[in-house]
C-alpha cells in the first residue's frame, strides 16, 4: 500500500504550489498515463461531475496541448500549453494557460516522476506569475480536484498493470 494516497500540497515559494503524491506503479506506466490522451481521458477529470472531453497532446518540445473539461451542467473549461522539455520517463515541463485567464497569465508545470522499486513519486510545481495567482488557485479548491483525479489515475494504473492489459501503447 501507498505510504501515503492523498495528495500533499505545500507551497515551497510566494508563487509556486507543489503536490506530491506516491503510485503503486513505475514511472514509465505514469508517465504514459500523464502524456497519451487515450489515457489522460480516463483520470485527469477533478470534482466529481467534472469530465476532460477534449485531450490534445503533441508530445514534443514545442507541441501544443490542449484540454477541455465539461460538466454534468454544462459548463466548460479549458485549458492550452506548450511542451518546453520533455525527459521520458522522468520530467516534464509545460506551461498551461485557461481560457478565462483567472491566474494572471501563463503559469509553468513541472512533473517529476522518481521511481523506487517499483513505486513512483510524482512531484508537480506549478509556478505561477504572482502570489495572488497562487493563492487564488489554491482558493478554488484545486488540492480536493487534483485528490479527486489522483484517485482516479490510481485506478487506472491498478487497472493497466493487470496482466491480461499488457502494454499501455494501445491504449
Amino acid at each position: 500500500m501507498n505510504s501515503f494516497v492523498t495528495v500533499e500540497v505545500t507551497t515551497p515559494s510566494d508563487r509556486e504550489i507543489r503536490m506530491m503524491r506516491h503510485f503503486q506503479a513505475p514511472r514509465d506506466l505514469v508517465f504514459d498515463a500523464w502524456t497519451v490522451p487515450a489515457l489522460l481521458k480516463r483520470w485527469l477529470h477533478g470534482p466529481e461531475g467534472w469530465k476532460l472531453a477534449v485531450c490534445q497532446i503533441d508530445l514534443t518540445v514545442g507541441g501544443a496541448l490542449r484540454y477541455i473539461w465539461v460538466h454534468d451542467d454544462g459548463r466548460s473549461m479549458g485549458m492550452s500549453g506548450v511542451y518546453r522539455e520533455i525527459v521520458r520517463p522522468e520530467r516534464i515541463v509545460a506551461t498551461e494557460l485557461f481560457d478565462e485567464d483567472w491566474t494572471g497569465g501563463e503559469a509553468i508545470d513541472t512533473v517529476v516522476l522518481t521511481e523506487q522499486a517499483g513505486r513512483t513519486l510524482l512531484t508537480q510545481t506549478v509556478l505561477y506569475v504572482s502570489r495572488e495567482a497562487r493563492d487564488g488557485a489554491l482558493a478554488t479548491g484545486m488540492a480536493d480536484g487534483v485528490e479527486a483525479s489522483f484517485s482516479q489515475l490510481d485506478r487506472l494504473l491498478e487497472s493497466e498493470r493487470q496482466p491480461s492489459k499488457g502494454a499501455v501503447a494501445g491504449a
